[in-house]
């Protein structure tokens, strides 16, 4: 009874198992999250309710702690979790499913047989989205939401990377706003960080699941688009400049209009890494300003022949 009472109260999920996977202990916290009460699961085999469990890796892993009386643990990070019970109600808008750290461990009988084994759930969705947290907030520009420029270099590694190996397009935009310095000066910087953010949400907004954008330096913006040639690409940029240029932002009831520039370049053969894929974009970007601003130019190896 006591045995019982503190399995019953404890912050962990319980189940005993005999070596046919017979539940014969589900303690309360499992029948909380899992909706069976524990009389009607016990006597039964744990394959008939969670038949996902049924495979040749949970097996073994099994036999072998009955076998060898060791322990075996299924960590969230390789495996999510075992039991896909929703998590707290406070936390389901984050997360699916309550991520779990599962152990996996032998119950010794008074002959030292080890007849049974147990099977502890612990729920770390909280730890888990804690962490997600912290590895948002280092890759995230803190007035935008955007990609920050260190977390942008490292997704151009990669997407420079396989565009070469598979040879798939790739296309860059580097985009600044235009006179943003003199947008400052008149209305203030916290009416430039508004504009900052207006433009970020636009670009946010302009480009697919795929893509990525973000804020380069000071107003300086990057989007990387993967599977886009440089027409598409010079399609996109055009789009997202006509909207920037729509955004009618206003201050103390005087409207403010905002424009950028865009360059646009697309992962030649020639390049010998992200940065010269980086260096074109910023080339047919300064072109873009050159030219009067407010307009998209598509980078060509001979400067004489950006597009514009």
């Amino acid at each position: 009874m006591i045995e019982q009472q503190i399995l019953d109260t404890i912050n962990v999920g319980i189940i005993v198992l005999d070596a046919d996977f017979i539940v014969r202990q589900w303690n309360r916290w499992m029948a909380q999250y899992s909706g069976i009460e524990p009389e009607a699961i016990r006597g039964q085999s744990l394959f008939d309710h969670y038949p996902h469990l049924d495979n040749v890796k949970f097996r073994r892993n099994c036999k072998a702690v009955l076998r060898f009386g060791n322990f075996c643990f299924f960590s969230q990070k390789l495996h999510g979790h075992l039991f896909s019970f929703r998590p707290s109600s406070t936390l389901r808008g984050e997360m699916e499913f309550m991520q779990q750290n599962c152990t996996v461990g032998p119950l010794y009988s008074d002959d030292r047989e080890i007849r049974h084994l147990f099977i502890s759930v612990e729920d770390v969705t909280e730890a888990v989205l804690y962490q997600n947290r912290l590895v948002e907030m280092n890759r995230r520009d803190a007035l935008t939401g955007l990609f920050n420029r260190r977390y942008l270099n490292q997704r151009l590694v990669e997407e420079f990377e396989r565009a070469r190996r598979y040879r798939r397009p790739l296309s860059l935009i580097m985009t600044d706003i235009d006179h943003f310095k003199r947008i400052n000066d008149t209305y203030g910087h916290q009416f430039g960080d508004q504009v900052i953010r207006a433009v970020a949400a636009t670009l946010t907004a302009g480009l697919r699941k795929v893509d990525g954008a973000a804020r380069y330096g000071g107003e300086e913006f990057c989007c990387y688009l993967p599977e886009t040639d440089g027409d598409g690409a010079v399609g996109v940029a055009e789009r997202l400049r006509q909207r920037v240029a729509q955004l009618g932002l206003v201050h103390e009831s005087v409207a403010v209009p905002v424009t950028m520039s865009f360059g646009v370049a697309v992962a030649q053969a020639a390049m010998g890494d992200h940065e010269s894929l980086l260096k074109a974009a910023d080339d047919a970007l300064y072109q873009a300003k050159h030219n009067g601003r407010n307009q998209v130019c598509r980078f060509s190896p001979n400067p004489q022949t950006v597009d514009g």
